[in-house]
């Protein structure tokens, strides 16, 4: 049976984020689906044309052809995919489509066409069309990613002293503070966004081999040479110039690559906290509410954390997709690579897909989290007094001369294991009445004994730490990105 009796659509159809509904919003689509690659592959061999009708490589006029020539919406993203599998990329046949419409469109004769495609090679066109797409995508994804961190910066603020229970290996450890849970939160986020501005997005310019001989040959007779070409291309496309020719040296990918999964992994990290307390046995947070959203299909009292659900997804995917990544660049071979080359792209744009789709869904979280202190403070009084055992050991064990050769420190064990003993609702009685057991007649008072059983008093650095992580980044701590939730929500 066919594909067509099945019922599914044509190739043109594309993929439309059906299985992948993370990335599955326009704003994704319109910065890394096919149509966007296309655009930037001829952003590129427009550009060059440019940048050789400039240095007098082409005739005069020329440029502007390619230009028209250039505009996507005369391309078929799918016929061309198609087409691609005999040369194996998709600049080729977008090449002989490209300069089908160039001629058409030269009606003077000017000979436009010597300006399309002139010494360079399909790798120059597509390295340097996949940097421009993620350009773009960055320049978007970090615009909601200081969306979110701005939101969690306020938090971390508000929260400061919003009292909680700590959690490690999956038990209560210590008193700790909403603010610096937002705070860490903020940290990793931002620290992603860091990697993510420091990125070069390099053009790629050598040729067939990488040794720039064809350039070299058509700036014979010239005052520009390969390398002044290079850069112009680079300045006309907004790119990085490079050194040299980068075709088996792939750290502009992997450095690409590492950058993005960081940011998946820092909102992971958040969207794995929201999902556990957010749970309703927990009940300490809920996501912000939105009308069809969190809906289940057979439960209608349910209310799904859906958005902390989906970046989750995009996180659990980024680890794989970076390795690939690593895996190509490591089997780079030769001058110029077979196979590896061609499992880069679509582990690359996925990456991208992945994380601008999340970043998006992670500012709306952000932005709209709702915190409830008294669940916090309930769970945090459900640990009973031992969650202070660490703090009083500290002030208590001094006290304590050693008896029967046990220290100070084992008899306060002794204690703590005897309270572990009791009923919960006993503990907080059989601690104290333990502990003034074991300690001198007047060495501990009362008060004394309040404050370290206060769990206010043993927040320790809680919030510097916060103050120094929120300082360390002023440029995540407020956003003046103007919001584009209206594309990248879905």
């Amino acid at each position: 049976m066919t594909g067509a009796a099945l019922g599914y659509g044509s190739t043109a159809d594309g993929d439309v984020g059906l299985l992948s509904p993370v990335s599955a919003s326009p704003l994704v689509a319109a910065l890394t689906g096919d149509r966007a690659v296309l655009a930037a592959i001829l952003a590129v061999e427009s550009g060059w044309a440019a940048v050789l009708e400039r240095a007098g490589l082409a005739p005069a006029g020329s440029a502007a052809v390619v230009a028209s020539a250039a505009a996507p919406g005369r391309y078929d993203p799918a016929g061309i995919a198609l087409r691609a599998q005999g040369g194996g990329n998709p600049v080729i046949p977008l090449l002989a489509d490209l300069r089908k419409q160039v001629s058409a469109l030269d009606a003077t004769g000017i000979g436009a066409g010597k300006a399309i495609h002139t010494s360079l090679t399909s790798q120059d066109v597509l390295d340097t069309a996949l940097m421009l797409l993620a350009r773009n995508t960055v320049e978007a994804l970090l615009g909601d990613l200081k969306g979110a961190t701005t939101a969690l910066a306020a938090l971390a603020e508000k929260h400061a002293d919003t009292l909680g229970v700590g959690r490690s290996l999956t038990q209560h450890s210590l008193p700790f503070t909403f603010g610096l849970r937002a705070a860490q939160w903020f940290h990793g986020l931002a620290a992603a966004g860091r990697q993510l501005e420091s990125l070069q997005f390099p053009v790629q310019f050598g040729g067939a081999a990488g040794t720039l001989a064809a350039g070299t040959v058509l700036t014979a007779e010239s005052t520009a040479t390969p390398f002044t070409l290079a850069d112009s291309l680079a300045k006309q496309l907004g790119l990085a110039p490079a050194p040299a020719p980068w075709h088996t040296n792939r750290l502009a990918v992997t450095s690409l690559g590492n950058a993005l999964a960081a940011a998946l992994g820092a909102a992971g990290k958040i969207a794995t906290d929201v999902l556990f307390m957010s749970r309703p046995e927990v009940a300490e947070l809920a996501e912000p509410r939105a009308a069809g959203r969190g809906v289940s299909s057979a439960m209608p009292q349910k209310q799904n954390p859906v958005l902390s659900v989906l970046i989750r997804s995009a996180a659990l995917q980024a680890p794989q997709l970076l390795a690939q990544l690593h895996l190509a660049a490591a089997n780079f071979n030769d001058e110029r690579p077979d196979a590896a080359w061609h499992t880069e792209w679509p582990a690359l744009r996925e990456l991208l897909r992945l994380a601008l789709g999340a970043a998006g869904h992670l500012r709306e979280l952000a932005e709209g989290l709702q915190v409830f202190p008294a669940a916090l403070r309930r769970n945090l009084e459900l640990a009973g007094p031992l969650l202070l055992a660490e703090g009083v050991g500290a002030a208590v064990a001094p006290l304590l001369a050693e008896k029967d050769g046990r220290s100070g420190k084992e008899q306060l064990q002794d204690v703590v294991d005897r309270t572990l003993a009791a009923p919960s609702a006993e503990q907080d009685a059989t601690y104290r009445h333990l502990l003034r057991e074991a300690v001198p007649r007047g060495a501990l008072t009362d008060l004394r004994l309040d404050e370290l059983l206060d769990p206010a008093s043993y927040l320790g650095q809680a919030a510097e730490i916060s103050r120094r992580i929120l300082a360390a980044y002023p440029d995540f701590s407020s956003s003046a990105t103007p919001d584009q939730n209206g594309a990248n929500r879905g």
